[in-house]
Formats: structure tokens, C-alpha cells, sequence
């Protein structure tokens, strides 16, 4: 029998992604639209991953009364001290988008030689249940910053970043190509060694 989680997130690309994986483990992902949410925004105001995505399943939890998932993910590059980090959403500004944060990520790196361009992405995805049990998982994918945007797949920062032991950015990749060692993938791998010892 399918599990049913509610996925707290509303980004499209990032539930795709993490059905992909936790299909394979009988779980089924519905949006948080479609369990009955109410719209609210929930502020990301936590100084780590951790801490925005229990806060984001802990609410949602408490609105629908179901198990929920979120994930709070990000990219972290070492010249920049690990930013932009929690703000890789906004890293241009509240009113950012992808390719306006893209290119601030450039521009910081501008000159930057490639063996000082190393990165990570980072997925913690929390899973609450309504007895408030919280099952935290945290998955990382390391790799590096390209000069200049490659691929049309992905989202996010996928066009500059390219996986160690890959001559391809996440956005050149399949998505399966890409689910198979996303940081997202690692997360939900460490995710169901969590849950397979609550069975």
C-alpha cells in the first residue's frame, strides 16, 4: 500500500524530483495544494538547512494532520565562505530568479580559477509526523562552478554546476542521470535507513 506524504514544498521541479526517488520505497508525494493547505508563506528564517526544513514540515504538519516532508536545499561555494547557502533562492534579492541569481554567482567568481571553484549542493529533507516524531536527513553533492551556463534541464543553479567525476552540469544531465547522485538523492538514501529502522 502507497504511503501518502504531504510534500510541504511548492516548487514543482523539487517534488518531481524527490517522487522520482521515493516512489521505488512505495511513497507517494501530494502536494500541500492538494491535501487541503491553506496558502500561507511560511518564513524561511532559519540560520541552516536543518532548521528551515523542520520548521517548514512542523507547520504544514499542523494544518493537514498528515506526515510531511520538506526539503531545504541550497548550494554552497567555498570561495564564498559556503554562500549563498540558506539564500540560494533569493541570493539576488527577494524579487531573484534563477538566472538573475546565476549570474550574481558569476560575477563573484569572476576570475576565480577552477581549482578554487569547488562546491556543494545540499538537500535536509525532514519528515514530521503528527505525534511530532522528526526523521532528519541530510544529503550532499560536491563538485564545481563553471564560467558560464551549459544545459537546459534542471533548475536553479544546475547550469554552472558540475558533479565530481562528470563533465556535464546537473542541467546537462537526464533526470535520472541526475537523480541518481543529486544531493536530493543522497538526502532520501539516508532518509529510508531512517525509516527502515522505525519499522
Amino acid at each position: 500500500m502507497d504511503r501518502i506524504i504531504v510534500a510541504a514544498s511548492r516548487n514543482r521541479h523539487k517534488i518531481e524530483e524527490i517522487e522520482a526517488i521515493t516512489k521505488k520505497f512505495g511513497m507517494r508525494i501530494i502536494s500541500r495544494d492538494e491535501a487541503g493547505v491553506p496558502p500561507v508563506e511560511i518564513e524561511e528564517d532559519g540560520d541552516t538547512f536543518e532548521a528551515n526544513s523542520l520548521k517548514k514540515a512542523e507547520e504544514i504538519m499542523k494544518l493537514c494532520g498528515k506526515i510531511t516532508l520538506a526539503d531545504d536545499s541550497g548550494l554552497m561555494v567555498d570561495y564564498l565562505g559556503g554562500a549563498p547557502g540558506v539564500y540560494s533562492a533569493r541570493f539576488a534579492g527577494e524579487d531573484g530568479n534563477d538566472g538573475k541569481n546565476n549570474e550574481k554567482l558569476l560575477k563573484l567568481l569572476e576570475g576565480v580559477p577552477a581549482n578554487k571553484r569547488t562546491a556543494k549542493f545540499v538537500s535536509v529533507i525532514t519528515m514530521v509526523y503528527p505525534d511530532g516524531t522528526a526523521l532528519t536527513a541530510r544529503g550532499e553533492c560536491h563538485g564545481r562552478i563553471i564560467t558560464e551556463p551549459a544545459g537546459d534541464g534542471g533548475f536553479g543553479y544546475d547550469p554552472l554546476f558540475v558533479p565530481d567525476g562528470y563533465e556535464k552540469t546537473f542541467a546537462q544531465l537526464s533526470a535520472e542521470e541526475k537523480n541518481a547522485i543529486s544531493h536530493r538523492a543522497a538526502a532520501l538514501a539516508e532518509l529510508e535507513k531512517l525509516l527502515e529502522a522505525r519499522i
